[in-house]
């Protein structure tokens, strides 16, 4: 499949990409905001993810002032959004053909684009045909709205009657699943979606490989009062067992035997794996993309007896 391509290829350079959850427009002001991506652009990083319910629209705002003002070639990078809803009304919401096109376009008059490269579902809608979905994301291709539609969190028995839907009616079927994975969250990428990824070339664009921070290491001796988690939802919170700590710790180990932090190990892990296509990662500061970016070049060092020794951890 082109994405696969486009994954491997053209959508990264450096296997890091740059989101904008909880950071850009909501806790990054808009200069900042503008350093890390400038950043990330000089890095060679060129996918830059959003979604209308970041910050109901917030976001892509602060994003869209960026390449407002920014002289990159439309051509050198890759932006996506995703729908889900940020309005009260059933109308605002769903994966309907009225909410698919109107956020579309509603994502694009906020970041000043004429397209959007990726247009995700956000998360399944059960009220809405799957027929309905395949079809009107086709009519954004059509008309020029998008160039690669996907999914985010979809089982993959939905997954498979999209292809279904797609091949019967000769459309385009979805091309890429935003999930989570990280050492810690292995169940999609490395179980539930594995037979999706030859059998229809499905691309991943994973998000918190760092397992909201955990894969730092800040959490190895507490939590900082400021840290994410001392200010996070409970599900966060939730996150944090003694069991996870002994792992972060035990890989913090890892880490330092091959010279390098614990994100760098985390993020080189993640990038390994060849049903990743690229690991979205946040910035709240230039220098924290910077650091996150170093950690492609450290995937040769993940031998596969480094592996091993990793696995045997993260199965204890």
């Amino acid at each position: 499949m082109l994405y696969r391509k486009l994954g491997r290829a053209g959508l990264k350079v450096s296997g890091i990409s740059v989101g904008s959850w909880r950071t850009f427009g909501q806790t990054v002001d808009d200069p900042t905001t503008l350093a890390c991506m400038q950043t990330a652009y000089d890095a060679g990083i060129n996918f830059f993810d959003g979604a209308e319910g970041y910050g109901n629209g917030a976001a892509e705002l602060a994003m869209g002032k960026v390449f407002k003002s920014v002289a990159w070639p439309r051509d050198t990078y890759i932006v996506s959004s995703k729908v889900l809803g940020i309005g009260p009304a059933p109308t605002q919401r769903g994966l309907s053909r009225k909410h698919l096109v109107e956020a579309c376009d509603a994502a694009l008059q906020r970041m000043h684009l004429d397209y959007l490269d990726l247009y995700f579902c956000h998360r399944p809608d059960p009220d809405t045909p799957l027929e309905e979905i395949v079809h009107t994301m086709n009519e954004l291709i059509q008309r020029g709205k998008i160039f690669y539609w996907g999914t985010s969190e979809f089982t993959p028995a939905d997954l498979e009657s999209l292809y279904a839907i797609a091949a019967r009616e000769h459309l385009v079927g979805p091309t890429m699943e935003q999930t989570c994975h990280s050492m810690l969250n292995r169940t999609r990428v490395d179980g539930q979606l594995l037979p999706l990824f030859e059998k229809h070339g499905l691309g991943t664009t994973i998000y918190s490989p760092l397992a909201i921070g955990i894969l730092t290491g800040k959490y190895n001796d507490g939590v900082p009062d400021q840290s994410a988690i001392a200010k996070g939802d409970d599900w966060m919170k939730k996150m944090l067992t003694p069991a996870v700590v002994g792992k972060a710790r035990a890989l913090t180990a890892v880490a330092s035997d091959l010279g390098m932090p614990l994100a760098h190990l985390a993020l080189a892990w993640c990038l390994k794996n060849p049903n990743v296509s690229t690991a979205i990662i946040g910035a709240t500061r230039p220098q924290q993309v910077m650091e996150n970016a170093a950690a492609a070049d450290q995937v040769e060092k993940l031998t596969d007896e480094v592996m091993q020794r990793i696995e045997v951890i993260l199965k204890a």
